[in-house]
């Protein structure tokens, strides 16, 4: 947009979505920015869902760096402190707020514990604001796909955690941003499991250590754009939902 139609499309207090995203290696057949065209993929599909209702909304620029600490010895890797993460999503947040944007949206796909916990940490800095005058200072949700209620809709190999650019993820950048898909290596690929969450839960830190040597688990040859659309829309389905039980004003007469 020009700065004259993002003033007009402020002054009308649309929900924003923040993409977040992360640089790190996906396997021998996926772009470091896996995540990032995850992320923007399921904003713009739920701002697409959100105008038909005539709900204005916005996608901000996606935020390309995250926490990438499982990917350290491969190359492409580039990560974040975590001070440095929260400061740089809060200032983001607080910049929308500033400009009109009191509804904010995290649109995460990068997977990793420790940078989903930054993200929850910032959400409670930014709460709904309380009953009396009216506050201007923005309210933060973060519909988080790793939890139960939805992580069971996006199918089973995101639920077993072995999903690091296998067939999930495969399928969704087949769909959104095929250009970017090496389909010579990713014909090849063999499954790979490497117990991702019970891996997590005994401590290994790298994917390296869980025996994942290049940089992906799951079933990447399995992927299918078919199924990416659909699990885009199931993500976009979890924004819109979450954003319309926390502003129900927003459909209403």
């Amino acid at each position: 947009m020009t700065w004259p139609e993002a003033s007009a499309l402020f002054a009308r207090n649309p929900i924003a979505f923040v993409p977040i995203g992360s640089t790190e290696p996906h396997g021998p057949h996926l772009p470091l920015d896996v995540d990032v065209t995850i992320a923007q993929a399921q904003a713009r599909a739920a701002c697409r869902k959100l105008a038909a209702m005539g709900i204005p909304c916005l996608i901000a620029p996606a935020v390309n760096y995250g926490l990438t600490n499982f990917t350290e010895g491969f190359a492409g890797r580039l990560t974040l402190r975590p001070g440095t993460l929260f400061t740089l999503l809060e200032d983001v947040v607080e910049a929308l707020g500033q400009e009109g944007a009191t509804r904010i949206v995290l649109s995460n796909a990068h997977l990793e514990p420790a940078h989903i916990d930054i993200i929850r940490a910032l959400v409670l800095d930014f709460p709904a604001p309380q009953p009396g005058p009216r506050s201007d200072k923005p309210h933060v949700i973060f519909p988080d796909n790793t939890r139960r209620r939805w992580a069971g809709t996006l199918g089973d190999e995101f639920q077993s955690g072995d999903c690091h650019a296998g067939r999930y993820e495969g399928s969704i950048v087949l769909a959104a941003a095929p250009e970017g898909v090496r389909r010579d290596e990713l014909a090849k690929l063999a499954p790979v499991q490497i117990d991702l969450i019970a891996s997590m839960r005994a401590g290994i830190k790298s994917f390296k250590e869980m025996g994942s040597e290049e940089a992906y688990c799951g079933d990447p040859a399995a992927a299918t754009a078919d199924e990416g659309f659909e699990l885009i829309e199931r993500l976009a389905d979890m924004l819109v939902t979450v954003s319309l039980e926390t502003w129900p004003e927003l459909t209403a007469d």
